[in-house]
């Protein structure tokens, strides 16, 4: 063959080239639908948007139970102060109450639509399906007792529930907003037993403002509570284990 002939001849591409530019449309088309689904649901607030707000099966107003009433925060969530999780009250706890102040009156229909999911509850005994508000990642370990325990109140991650109507979700619970805390627990710490008084605040003395008191009381909890120190409270392995 000569020089001119090899210069002519066509190169041919493998038999399996031809699944090449099929494959490139179906990964730009997947592309296009997975990237949008994938940030659009990681920015939503069932992520973590600031204000997530829920509708529940029972319209429970945290304003007139823990606000009016003056009800405490472990009167139903009964393992904040004992176990990780704090603990959705069974219906039982609120038929406690409810069998006594208001009771199922057939003469008040409106009443009764909206505690219905409440009675078919404690009658059939299945529980009430509560939306979770407040929902960390897997793979990262909080523990309620731990911070309740060391006086940080259910204020500083869920603001003031007790003026709440309906809970919303109050602060961001990103990585970053905790290491703030990790970094100066001072700033929230409190005594032990005004953890779940929200409206708490601290003692000011002399000329000192609000924050400046709470740095004073918060500094001296911090050693009386044997809090660890930064290098451990901002350890990968705190929060990841």
């Amino acid at each position: 063959m000569s020089d001119k002939d090899k210069h002519e001849q066509r190169f041919v591409f493998p038999a399996w080239v031809n699944w090449c530019l099929p494959m490139l449309v179906l990964a730009m088309v997947s592309g296009a639908v997975y990237v949008p689904l994938v940030i659009g649901f990681g920015f939503s607030p069932y992520a973590t948007d600031v204000g997530y707000a829920p509708v529940q099966p029972v319209p429970f107003s945290h304003a007139l139970h823990a606000g009016q009433l003056g009800m405490d925060c472990r009167f139903c969530h009964t393992t904040v102060d004992k176990a990780a999780f704090a603990a959705i009250p069974p219906t039982q706890t609120c038929m406690d109450c409810h069998t006594k102040i208001k009771p199922y009156d057939p003469a008040q229909p409106e009443v009764n639509a909206v505690m219905k999911p409440l009675y078919d509850s404690w009658v059939t005994g299945k529980p009430i399906k509560w939306v979770k508000i407040h929902d960390l990642p897997e793979y990262s370990y909080f523990n309620h007792s731990a911070h309740v325990a060391k006086g940080v109140s259910c204020v500083s991650c869920h603001g003031r529930v007790d003026q709440m109507e309906v809970v919303y979700q109050k602060e961001p619970l990103s990585m970053s907003w905790c290491l703030d805390c990790h970094r100066a627990p001072e700033k929230h710490l409190r005594p032990v037993d005004q953890v779940t008084n929200l409206g708490w605040k601290p003692p000011v003395e002399g000329s000192e403002t609000l924050a400046q008191a709470q740095l004073r009381i918060g500094t001296k909890l911090k050693t009386e509570y044997g809090i660890h120190d930064t290098a451990y409270m901002t350890s990968c392995s705190t929060c990841h284990r």
